[in-house]
């Protein structure tokens, strides 16, 4: 039987993308700080699930913990990495800002740090990232935000090229999200918006089809690549 473990499964798309696997088959690891809610979703869930408090703005627990869920699974084929953070900080304060690289950064490698470096002993593996659109250019309003999701990206980036040198059948996702109907989805005038539903749908389909990069939704496609080709001369006006 397959299993798999989402760290961010508390609420929002990781809840909803935890019931796809769940229904799909999947025994499941259920992970996040709140204690409460994973163990609400794991009486409503079909198949078998374990729940562990993990909270990446404490890295060292949080490997800890993750290899713990690892071995109370009796082992894992898929971890998806939701959880972040992200605030709107147009007054720069560095309560914010580090709390935001903390959790987005350190939090973020350190356990896809264990998830990785299992894969690799097991010779197998699938490991999903959630980045986001924000990871194509920097912004002002929320600095660090942005920053952040540039460096999950590229670390998924590094780690997927390490893998590919040993040809293990090790699959490495980066999942980038535009505006999702979540708690996260900060601002007004906010287009494209989507449901936590067709999110999820998606992402479980990019994982189903073990590719490397998706958009979600797919048309994000298009406002990524004008944000790469819009000179800064313009874009520095927004």
């Amino acid at each position: 039987m397959k299993k798999a473990i989402v760290v961010g499964a508390s609420s929002g798309i990781g809840e909803e993308l935890s019931r796809i696997l769940s229904e799909s088959g999947y025994v499941l690891g259920l992970a996040a700080r709140r204690l409460e809610l994973l163990n609400k979703l794991c009486n409503e869930l079909p198949n078998k699930s374990f729940v562990k408090q993990i909270d990446l703005s404490n890295p060292d627990a949080a490997m800890c913990n993750l290899t713990e869920l690892i071995d109370e699974l009796g082992g894992v084929d898929l971890v998806v990495i939701m959880s972040g953070t992200g605030e709107v900080n147009p007054e720069l304060q560095w309560s914010i800002e580090s709390i935001c690289i903390a959790t987005n950064v350190v939090g973020f490698a350190a356990i896809a740090n264990v998830a990785i470096n299992y894969f690799l002993k097991n010779k197998s593996g699938h490991l999903v990232g959630i980045s986001s659109i924000a990871a194509v250019r920097g912004a002002r309003y929320a600095p660090a935000y942005n920053a952040s999701k540039s460096f999950v990206s590229s670390y998924l980036e590094g780690l997927r090229q390490k893998v590919t040198n040993t040809r293990y059948p090790i699959t490495v996702t980066d999942i980038m999200p535009g505006y999702i109907d979540t708690d996260m989805a900060k601002g007004q005038k906010l287009f494209w918006m989507a449901s936590v539903k067709k999110a999820a749908a998606q992402i479980y389909r990019a994982i189903k089809n073990k590719k490397q990069h998706v958009y979600v939704t797919k048309r994000w496609r298009l406002i990524a690549w004008l944000l790469k080709i819009l000179p800064a001369r313009i874009y520095n006006r927004f």
